[in-house]
């Protein structure tokens, strides 16, 4: 039996398609998680962004980040997918540990309750900084 773990993948899609062709690699990623017995918790596509650096003659990616669970097993078939796809020109998969889970609950927590400078409107910005 194996236990479901947390997982997050973000993925870069090449930017020069369109935008067809990163909705049909979009499901292809989240099809691959599913397939091998990973359950998707949350999906996060940013879009098109400048990449600093080439790859694969590319200067434009496409990127999304996917929260799933699956079995540690299934990583590594889900990794052999993505790495033969020629749309996805790079993707990092991690498991989630419990201290990072922990981080992040604590810098949600003073985020919010701080705020952020995008949050308050431009004259109370420029006040908090003088």
């Amino acid at each position: 039996m194996n236990k479901l773990k947390q997982y997050e993948c973000t993925v870069i899609i090449d930017g020069g398609l369109q935008d067809d062709a990163i909705a049909s690699a979009m499901e292809l990623v989240k099809n691959t998680i599913a397939g091998k017995g990973g359950v998707i918790n949350s999906v996060l596509e940013v879009g098109r962004r400048k990449m600093a650096y080439l790859i694969r003659k590319s200067s434009i990616g496409y990127y999304a980040h996917i929260e799933f669970d699956a079995a540690p097993s299934a990583i590594a078939e889900i990794e052999r997918v993505f790495r033969y796809e020629d749309n996805i020109l790079r993707f990092l998969i991690i498991q989630l540990s419990s201290p990072l889970l922990e981080m992040r609950k604590r810098v949600e927590k003073y985020s919010v309750m701080l705020g952020s400078p995008e949050d308050q409107p431009e004259g109370e910005a420029a006040a908090a900084k003088s």
